[in-house]
């Protein structure tokens, strides 16, 4: 399973999880959003806080095109977004 197809996997687990099954979808999305909150202030393993966070917002990301016909292959948007960042800061 390639990194894409894992984020999705977990995704979708997240989504099946009892707590998840009568929620509303943007009530889901929210609580993947508030995770990136939460982590943001801890000091404690600064890192790993940090990888939580980055795959909350990728695993939201997932959420967002859940109606899609095709998964969308959210590393190549973050590829995508981080080269148009890279452009940007390429600006005088």
């Amino acid at each position: 399973m390639n990194p894409n197809q894992r984020i999705h996997a977990i995704s979708a687990w997240i989504d099946a999880a009892p707590d998840n099954q009568n929620r509303d979808p943007e009530a889901q999305l929210f609580g993947r959003i508030a995770k990136v909150a939460e982590e943001s202030g801890t000091m404690e393993d600064v890192e790993r806080e940090l990888l939580d966070v980055a795959f909350a917002a990728l695993a939201a990301v997932v959420h967002l095109h859940a109606a899609d016909p095709q998964p969308v292959y959210v590393l190549s948007l973050l590829d995508d977004h981080i080269e148009q960042v890279a452009q940007m800061a390429k600006r005088p």
